[in-house]
């Protein structure tokens, strides 16, 4: 679904290292180690719909070693602005290993501009939602975040 607005304010979180190498709010870590739904030509703001969502793909994504020094950042997406959702429905096989299906849709999304958020589902977390940003999109300017905060790991997370 294309052309549609938001009809409220949403939140949306993200989670790094705000000593690392790029900043929590930035599309620079994804145009060097593109995700399922980008390529480097094509760099986007990966964030999710809940907190505890970005945990969950950070574990993920972590492969069961946390990174040190993880801070979240609450991202503030006001009334108004331009979204698209994914329908998984639509594309048979985008949440397999290859992800030439999400690359391709997220590309030609990042390319034409189409919306300033791009909304999908988390492989993870399948009936929640990622919240992609296209930076590029004059709409993202709107956009803002909150100054990070530490984030507290469960050590039962990590149980055996």
């Amino acid at each position: 679904m294309t052309g549609q607005t938001t009809d409220r304010v949403l939140t949306s979180y993200r989670i790094g290292d705000p000593d690392g190498a790029f900043p929590i709010y930035s599309a620079e870590g994804a145009r060097l180690f593109p995700g399922r739904w980008n390529t480097a030509a094509s760099p986007i703001i990966y964030s999710s719909e809940f907190y505890s969502t970005a945990m969950l793909e950070k574990l993920v994504h972590a492969s069961a070693v946390m990174p040190p020094n993880q801070y979240s950042v609450r991202i503030t997406i006001p009334n108004g602005l331009s979204y698209e959702v994914f329908q998984a429905a639509n594309h048979p096989g985008w949440d397999g290993k290859a992800e030439e299906i999400c690359k391709a849709y997220g590309l030609a999304w990042y390319d034409e501009q189409r919306s300033a958020l791009l909304l999908v589902p988390s492989i993870p977390a399948r009936i929640e939602r990622n919240i992609l940003i296209n930076p590029r999109h004059p709409d993202a300017r709107a956009i803002s975040f909150a100054l990070p905060e530490p984030v507290w790991w469960d050590d039962r997370l990590y149980a055996a």
